[in-house]
């Protein structure tokens, strides 16, 4: 598996985990533990592109740290909250991202993942 596979396993994991917290909202404690698994997600992600070994663009880089930013701040206000409508843009950030991981996966030829990795695998 190659760091963007990972990643992209992971935003849909944390989605997954909102949605059902979502049709659940008696359920707070499910509610709280797909926000701390998200949170956490975002947390790993935030540290990984302050690294100096990351090899991101720098405006790459200030826009993901931006989005980690408003989804902190979502995060509390869902948290909070707990209110399922909160956690909308949230999950659909987070699919979003997935889904632009997995696309990339896909070289310019159009061949599917698995190949030889492309200059693009660097982890976000």
């Amino acid at each position: 598996m190659t760091p963007r596979q990972a990643e992209a396993m992971a935003f849909i994991k944390a989605s997954v985990m909102m949605e059902e917290a979502k049709n659940k909202p008696e359920d707070t404690a499910l509610f709280q533990q797909a926000l701390r698994f998200n949170q956490l997600f975002w947390t790993i992600l935030q540290a990984d592109i302050t690294d100096p070994e990351n090899k991101l663009p720098a405006p790459i880089k200030a826009n993901i740290m931006s989005l980690s930013i408003f989804v902190d701040k979502q995060t509390t206000k869902a948290s909070r909250s707990c209110v399922g409508s909160d956690l909308d843009i949230l999950i659909s950030i987070n699919r979003n991202l997935a889904m632009g991981l997995q696309e990339s996966q896909t070289d310019q030829r159009g061949a599917p993942a698995g190949g030889p990795p492309a200059q693009t695998d660097a982890p976000v």
